[in-house]
């Protein structure tokens, strides 16, 4: 009997690894780093927003170009890549439009990879099987995300302040991302390529020609993801509730911990019982999450609601990839994966800039409380959609 953990998905688990160390070495020393030189909050929810816009319009034309010339692989390379050179850009100047065009760069590797690779997973797994495949990929993703965040701890506690140098030591696992990509070999009977000619805005067109039950589950994901703002006004809102830099790397490093620890055991657990319901009850979860931040400012409280924010998350990331798989066709799949995360990344350049002019006018109890709201209401929506194989 064929493992559901195959050798494919292992590589590029560990390729994600890697590189998600090197990113969220930087992640929680972002929005910290970017104000030292100047930033304003609303400028860092413009930034991320712009970030997210570019890596959202580049995967649904890349999916699509995946799924068209019948190769994953190579797209896969090229963006670990992309990725990989961004992390030593952020340090070399502090000029705004570089720090845009190299957080841009580090974005659009994303939107080259993300399509290729997620239906990589998709073709290594059954549709009982999507579950703990997809779960078992963002539980490696997410260990690095623990394991970065660590280095930059103990690396600011002999060097206090020296965020620039990250920068370059997160290029190190970045590297070892890009080598480790050259492992995975395309499938020895690959896709038929096409020589239609794909539009830069693929997502768009994809959208009038998908499924009804695509269209039906990504018009409620749409509506949460205009309202579910960059992780970098939590990081944020523990910073301005006292929190001390080491803390607020900790408390990033616990929820993490939590992704990472619970991604595969929740994605068996889908298999199980269903895709939807653990959609469902992970955005419950959020919009607690999102209600607690918006009222406390107590350490234990957000240790406790970081907790949660990590079984969301669990609950969420890879079981969505492992929904839509299930519910279009295989040889759609890149470019149903990479149109849904396209159009998501261009609802969180919205969501960021809006939270961050809310944030500014009101205040964050306001802007977290407006977002706790709508999800609620996107769970009512989705609790009347059919459910996935599985």
């Amino acid at each position: 009997m064929r493992p559901a953990i195959t050798r494919t998905v292992w590589v590029l688990s560990l390729v994600s690894l890697f590189t998600d160390m090197a990113s969220e070495m930087l992640y929680p020393i972002m929005p910290i780093y970017l104000k030292s030189i100047g930033f304003s909050i609303v400028v860092i929810g413009i930034l991320e927003g712009v970030a997210e816009a570019t890596a959202g319009l580049s995967k649904g034309y890349f999916g699509k170009l995946s799924d068209s010339s019948g190769k994953r692989v190579p797209f896969v390379q090229m963006g670990y890549a992309l990725s990989a050179l961004s992390k030593p850009m952020m340090a070399m100047f502090v000029y705004p439009l570089w720090i845009f065009t190299a957080r841009t760069i580090d974005r659009l590797g994303k939107g080259i990879r993300t399509g290729a690779r997620d239906a990589l997973l998709s073709d290594e797994a059954t549709p009982a099987t999507k579950g703990r495949v997809f779960g078992f990929h963002r539980s490696m993703d997410t260990l690095g995300a623990v394991l970065g965040p660590a280095a930059a701890l103990l690396y600011l506690y002999f060097w206090p302040q020296d965020y620039s140098t990250l920068f370059y030591i997160a290029f190190i696992p970045g590297l070892l991302a890009v080598i480790a990509s050259f492992i995975l070999k395309e499938k020895k009977q690959p896709r038929q390529p096409s020589h239609q000619k794909v539009p830069f805005l693929s997502l768009f067109h994809y959208w009038k020609e998908s499924p009804a039950a695509y269209k039906q589950l990504v018009a409620g994901l749409l509506l949460f993801t205009l309202f579910n703002s960059s992780d970098v006004f939590l990081l944020l809102k523990a910073k301005d509730a006292g929190l001390n830099d080491a803390q607020v790397i900790g408390v990033y490093i616990f929820y993490n911990l939590v992704y990472a620890l619970l991604a595969y055991p929740i994605g068996i657990l889908a298999d199980k019982i269903g895709l939807k319901k653990i959609f469902i009850f992970g955005l419950v979860l959020f919009a607690i999450v999102y209600l607690g931040m918006s009222v406390s400012s107590n350490l234990y409280v957000f240790a406790g609601l970081f907790l949660l924010y990590g079984v969301y998350a669990a609950a969420t990331e890879g079981i969505v990839k492992a929904w839509i798989s299930n519910i279009v066709p295989q040889k759609e799949t890149a470019t149903a994966i990479g149109s849904f995360a396209g159009l998501q990344s261009i609802g969180s350049l919205l969501a960021s800039t809006l939270t961050g002019w809310l944030w500014f006018q009101f205040g964050a109890g306001v802007a977290f409380t407006i977002t706790a709201v709508v999800t609620l209401l996107v769970v009512v929506y989705l609790s009347t959609t059919p459910s996935p194989n599985k």
